[in-house]
């Protein structure tokens, strides 16, 4: 029997935390986006709580102190290295295993004896090896298995593991899921699906399937026919993002020189490309914005963007990064009055590397960018975020990140690794 497994990190970067501050086990825990903006992450307790996802974080803090939880800045590099610890020891259960995103990955977990002690063998090396808890779901479509996990780190009697091999515990998953939460299921179907009456996902599956396809389009049936337990999504099918964005706002009044928000773009373009490297992406457009403070009625306004096109869809660090650059250089309006409080890089177009259309045209070879970048990569892994950089990233300080709460490095920076003493 065809069975899929979905491994997923529980509440991940409060774990990655708890990790090296053990004190904080059983304790409130949040974990606040770029520079220190809102609430990303939050620990069980923290949740029970009342603390929202996206909270501001200057609306909370009085009520954080108060309560004495635990307040960290996000740490991407150190939970970036932890990521790649679990997925280690993940990939050693199953030949066929694909990441899907930092916290989670499929497995195949066909054909295996003793499947349930299998998978919690699975659970507890990983647990007792990288400290991270993980929850997994094992069932006979991805969707169903992106069910099963939830309902695993849902229900402590299930250790850690839900298997959903039967369709006696399909059915029974299916009457107490709700329908929005389902996988493939956005905020738009579910709304309409509500107006329907339709409330699980019980309730879906008992539709016809061409009424689901009138009304939630070809990938509502594929979901459809996912929870009815027919694997219809491969591996390469799966959801990417359609856009990547970073974007940042400034410290103060803002920046007011060419230097300073270039040396910001830089680093804002060098992050898109990276995070379309890791996700085996490339983009067929970038925007670069940048922008002045629409509440100083004193200062003068100005509002810059730029459109590039590639003529071969992209994810080369220096490539993303140079046109980056030039478009904001092409815009700027001179040293001075200016003072611009944010800027950000969106790219978008989307596809796969394995799809990028060539160009008989094409100035630049790929095969080696691609060769340079994967060793750029390797060495900034094993060293440290930014350690290999284009000069245009530069290393001021004067548009950086705000993170007054940010944790050590621990398992990437000599200078940040745990001292013992005995």
């Amino acid at each position: 029997m065809k069975l899929f497994g979905l491994a997923d990190c529980n509440n991940f970067y409060c774990s990655c935390e708890r990790v090296f501050h053990p004190d904080l086990n059983g304790k409130p825990v949040v974990v606040l986006s770029n520079n220190d903006g809102c609430v990303i992450a939050r620990s069980n307790e923290a949740k029970a709580m009342g603390i929202k996802m996206g909270t501001p974080f200057y609306q909370a803090k009085e009520m954080l102190e108060s309560n004495q939880v635990a307040v960290f800045s996000s740490n991407y590099t150190l939970y970036g290295d932890m990521s790649k610890r679990v997925m280690s020891l993940l990939s050693q259960y199953t030949p066929d295993f694909h990441q899907y995103s930092i916290d989670e990955a499929f497995l195949d977990l066909s054909d295996i004896d003793n499947l349930q002690d299998y998978c919690k063998q699975m659970v507890r090396k990983v647990g007792k090896g990288t400290g991270i808890p993980i929850s997994l779901g094992v069932a006979p479509t991805r969707t169903l298995a992106k069910m099963a996990s939830k309902f695993a780190k849902r229900y402590k009697g299930y250790e850690g593991v839900c298997l959903m091999d039967t369709d006696e515990k399909r059915e029974k998953a299916l009457r107490l899921f709700d329908v929005s939460d389902v996988w493939g299921i956005g905020y738009r179907h579910a709304k309409k699906l509500q107006y329907y009456g339709i409330k699980t996902a019980w309730d879906l599956v008992q539709k016809p399937g061409s009424w689901v396809r009138r009304e939630l389009s070809i990938t509502g049936l594929t979901t459809w026919k996912e929870l009815q337990g027919e694997s219809c999504i491969s591996v390469n099918e799966l959801p990417y993002k359609k856009s990547i964005c970073t974007s940042r706002s400034f410290p103060g009044i803002g920046l007011n020189r060419l230097q300073d928000v270039e040396e910001a773009v830089a680093n804002f373009a060098a992050a898109c490309a990276r995070k379309l490297r890791e996700a085996y992406i490339a983009c067929g457009n970038m925007t670069v914005f940048c922008y002045t403070s629409h509440f100083r009625p004193d200062a003068p306004k100005d509002y810059i963007s730029s459109n590039t096109v590639f003529d071969v869809a992209t994810n080369d660090q220096q490539e993303i990064v140079a046109n980056a650059v030039a478009s904001l250089r092409r815009l700027w309006k001179g040293d001075g009055n200016y003072f611009y409080k944010k800027a950000g890089v969106i790219v978008w177009s989307i596809c796969r590397e394995n799809e990028v259309q060539g160009s008989l045209f094409d100035t630049i070879d790929r095969e080696k960018q691609q060769q340079l970048m994967k060793a750029i990569d390797a060495i900034n892994r094993k060293n440290g975020h930014n350690t290999i950089r284009i000069s245009t990233q530069g290393y001021s300080k004067n548009w950086r990140l705000k993170n007054q709460y940010l944790s050590h490095q621990y398992t990437t920076n000599l200078n940040d690794v745990i001292i013992l003493k005995i």
